[in-house]
C-alpha cells in the first residue's frame, strides 16, 4: 500500500486499534485521521478537512476508510473482515441511493487479505441499529449485508472528487441478537458521550455485555488487519 493513501476512521476506540496497528510498523505508514461518527457532523468534518493546508498542498488519490460496523445477515459474524462493494443509503420519502467503492483498490486490498475478507454490500443509517428485529428488517428491504453511520456520506463526498475510495471494516455485532439502546450517544458533534453511553449499557446489562465482547474482538482484528495490509511483503 502506498503511503499516499489517507486512512479515514471512526475516533475513539476504532481509530485507537488503526494506531495501534500501524504503530507495530517499522516502514512508514499512512496519515490517519478521526473522523466524527455519523453522517451530518462527517459532512461537515469533510468539507473542512478537504480544505485543510495539508490536503490541499497533496490531494489524495486514494482514501481508505476503517472502522467497526453491524452485521445484517446470519453469514457475518463478529470479528469477520468485510470490503465494501458499495454504500446504501434510504432517505425519509425511502428512496434508495447508492455509491460504488473503487473496484480496483478494493481488489488491491483483498489481494492482500486473501480469504480473510467478504465482499459486501453496505448500509448506512443515520442512528445506531440495536434491535436485532430491526436489523433483519433492513436486510431484508435493502438486501445490504452490514451496516455503519459513515460510508454513504464519504463515498458521495470524495466520488465527487475522482478520489478512489475503499472500505474496510470488522464486524463487531451480530443481526440475531439485541445491542443496547444507544440512540442517544452520540452528540451533534459525532463524538460518543461517556455518560449517555454508561446509561444505556446499565439499562441493558446482557446486551450490553454482548457488544462489548464483539467489539473488543473487533478492535483486536482491526488492529491485526491494519498490520497485515501495510507491513510490506518479504
Amino acid at each position: 500500500m502506498p503511503e499516499s493513501v489517507k486512512i479515514l476512521v471512526p475516533q475513539g476506540a476504532e481509530y485507537k486499534a488503526v494506531c495501534r496497528g500501524l504503530s507495530r510498523i517499522s516502514t512508514p505508514t499512512p496519515t490517519v485521521f478521526a473522523i466524527p461518527v455519523g453522517s451530518e457532523a462527517l459532512i461537515k468534518y469533510l468539507h473542512k478537512w478537504i480544505d485543510t493546508e495539508e490536503i490541499r498542498n497533496q490531494t489524495p488519490s486514494q482514501i481508505l476508510v476503517m472502522g467497526l460496523c453491524g452485521s445484517l445477515s446470519p453469514h457475518y459474524k463478529a470479528g469477520d473482515i468485510v470490503l465494501y462493494e458499495n454504500c446504501i443509503y434510504q432517505d425519509r420519502a425511502g428512496t434508495s441511493l447508492h455509491e460504488k467503492c473503487n473496484s480496483n483498490f478494493t481488489a488491491q486490498l483483498h489481494e492482500r487479505l486473501g480469504e480473510k475478507a467478504s465482499s459486501v454490500k453496505a448500509l448506512t443509517s443515520d442512528s445506531v441499529i440495536w434491535s436485532a428485529t430491526q436489523k433483519q428488517q433492513l436486510a431484508q428491504k435493502s438486501t445490504a449485508d452490514v451496516v455503519d453511520m459513515e460510508g454513504f456520506t464519504t463515498l458521495s463526498f470524495f466520488n465527487q472528487t475522482n478520489t478512489a475510495v475503499a472500505m474496510l471494516r470488522v464486524i463487531s455485532d451480530d443481526c440475531n441478537h439485541n445491542i443496547p439502546d444507544l440512540s442517544n450517544i452520540i452528540s451533534p458533534s459525532g463524538k460518543i458521550q461517556p455518560l449517555p453511553l454508561a446509561i444505556a449499557m446499565l439499562r441493558q446489562p446482557i446486551a450490553a455485555t454482548r457488544l462489548i465482547q464483539g467489539s473488543l474482538k473487533g478492535l483486536k482484528i482491526l488492529e491485526k488487519v491494519t498490520k497485515k495490509l501495510f507491513t510490506p511483503p518479504l
